[in-house]
């Protein structure tokens, strides 16, 4: 079994550009925590969807992958996920969406995560 965690990300319009540059940065360095799956964490933004509105105001977002339930609970409690957020997210946080759901058996070779 394989989680998705899909985080939707929004900024109080008052964050400096470079504050959401070191955001994007740093949360990049997340993939390499044991407990993603193949590191396979993904992050992008800002949103082009078309019109505007239709993002809701949220800019960037976030999908990585999970061996289960448990490493999905890893990554979450995991001392660089807590530095990762709160020095470069929580203080200048707008609002986040987070999603999370298991993917099903027969989908998990479109993710590329099985071996052999």
């Amino acid at each position: 079994m394989t989680i998705c965690h899909i985080v939707l990300f929004k900024f109080r319009a008052d964050t400096a550009v470079t504050t959401r540059d070191e955001f994007l940065t740093q949360i990049k360095t997340l993939k390499s925590l044991p407990c993603v799956k193949n590191q396979r964490l993904i992050v992008g933004g800002p949103s082009i969807t078309e019109p505007a509105e239709k993002s809701k105001g949220y800019q960037y977002a976030l999908v990585s992958y999970h061996e289960d339930r448990t490493a999905l609970d890893a990554y979450q409690a995991s001392s660089e996920h807590e530095r990762v957020t709160h020095a470069y997210f929580i203080p200048y946080k707008e609002d986040l969406v987070r999603f999370d759901f298991e993917v099903d058996s027969a989908d998990e070779p479109l993710l590329g995560l099985q071996f052999g």
